[in-house]
């Protein structure tokens, strides 16, 4: 995918408009970042987790978003300072792993993708009542639209910047019809009545988890914004993407718990998250879901598809001199498969969801190997000590989520 940030600057009229273009994609990395995080399975775990903790959820959302800070504080900036994608780095470390990274990241990425068109088709249904199935057809085209534009990575960015803040002006509205307990929300943000670690480690893998990991960090890589002394503006745009994915999961569970407060029973309905927006706000609810779902779902889509063919670069030069068609490529597989199947088969779910949680401590280990052992890597760029111990201790959590994931692929023998 072709770049502005990589032309050189003739005169400070265009080295002002690459300033301003940097920026954009610093910013479009965000919420990149972000969005690929905010997909259809966040909108229903967040339901189905606040229906079950109800105010209690918001301590478990405060770790988590803590958490994805510091693993996305070490990604950005290992990626972001030595200038080289994961895989690649994976290949400098141990010869032929950035291969096998690579493939586990993009079957994950393919296969969730799936599951994002067809967001796309429910929330299109939700939202204007058309058919899923065709919903999800013209959302992958709208998708494909963005990436042959002649400026893809300018379109993606601002695409991407526009839905994001769609989406939290959507979920924010609801937030505030619903009537929710503020009060209680915020006291148990601190002060629990009740904890369930599988539920903060659960959302960690859903937030930090596969291709969601590099989503935000291989774009700041294909941008430019590398090397030593982009580290502030590296640091700030990890920062603020995941702050950005804690405000809209704080926001749909404040929504959601406005609707769980007022007596809607979530448990056992087909739909948890159309269920709770109509019953708290009618028909307007149902399509403000709509609106959330398919924002959500096409996001997904674009960064599922964007960073998944980011890995895919390392097998040929060709692919990488090609990317943008073989973006498009993925999002018509992804798109075809959705079309040709009544839903996506759980097999494969459950088997993408098991590998999500054995990327993350995989690839998350060796980017801290890269920080504590492989100056060399970085351009002698002296890491902080405590930013990656502070990894190392996450690192140990991510490993206890990759051994928790392996029960899924222990799931397909049964």
């Amino acid at each position: 995918m072709e770049d502005p940030t990589h032309e050189p600057a003739a005169t400070a009229e265009d080295d002002a408009t690459r300033t301003k273009v940097r920026k954009g994609a610093l910013l479009g990395a965000m919420f990149l970042m972000a969005t690929s995080a905010v997909g259809p399975g966040f909108i229903t775990q967040t339901t189905v987790f606040t229906a079950q903790l109800g105010a209690a959820f918001a301590f478990a959302i405060l770790i988590s978003i803590l958490v994805d800070i510091a693993v996305q504080l070490n990604v950005w900036r290992v990626i972001g300072v030595s200038g080289m994608r994961a895989q690649d780095l994976a290949n400098k470390v141990v010869p032929g792993f950035g291969y096998v990274l690579a493939a586990l990241v993009v079957f994950g990425g393919l296969v969730f993708n799936i599951g994002n068109i067809g967001g796309t088709g429910l929330g299109a249904n939700a939202m204007l009542g058309t058919d899923a199935k065709i919903g999800g057809a013209i959302s992958a085209l709208i998708a494909i639209a963005i990436f042959i534009s002649k400026r893809a990575g300018v379109a993606m960015d601002r695409i991407v910047v526009v839905l994001g803040f769609l989406l939290i002006a959507m979920v924010a509205y609801a937030a505030v019809a619903t009537d929710p307990p503020y009060a209680e929300a915020l006291r148990q943000t601190v002060l629990p009545d009740e904890v369930s670690f599988l539920i903060i480690t659960t959302l960690i893998g859903g937030t930090v988890g596969g291709y969601i990991t590099y989503a935000g960090a291989h774009r700041i890589v294909d941008s430019g914004i590398t090397g030593p002394e982009r580290i502030r503006e590296i640091t700030r745009g990890s920062v603020i993407g995941i702050i950005v994915t804690g405000l809209v999961r704080w926001l749909l569970f404040i929504a959601i718990l406005g609707v769980v407060v007022g007596g809607v029973q979530l448990a056992g309905v087909d739909n948890p998250p159309a269920t709770a927006f109509e019953a708290a706000l009618g028909e307007v609810g149902l399509r403000v879901f709509g609106v959330i779902l398919w924002a959500a779902s096409i996001t997904s889509v674009i960064g599922a598809s964007y960073t998944s063919v980011s890995f895919l670069t390392t097998f040929h030069d060709r692919i990488h001199r090609h990317r943008q068609w073989a973006v498009v490529g993925f999002i018509v597989v992804s798109g075809a498969i959705y079309l040709s199947l009544e839903q996506a088969p759980a097999t494969l779910l459950i088997l993408a969801g098991a590998l999500n949680g054995l990327i993350l401590p995989v690839g998350f280990g060796i980017l801290l190997w890269i920080a504590l052992r492989r100056a060399d890597l970085l351009g002698g760029y002296t890491y902080p000590r405590w930013l990656a111990y502070l990894g190392v201790v996450i690192w140990v959590l991510t490993v206890y989520l990759g051994w928790e994931s392996l029960g899924g692929i222990a799931d397909l023998w049964k």
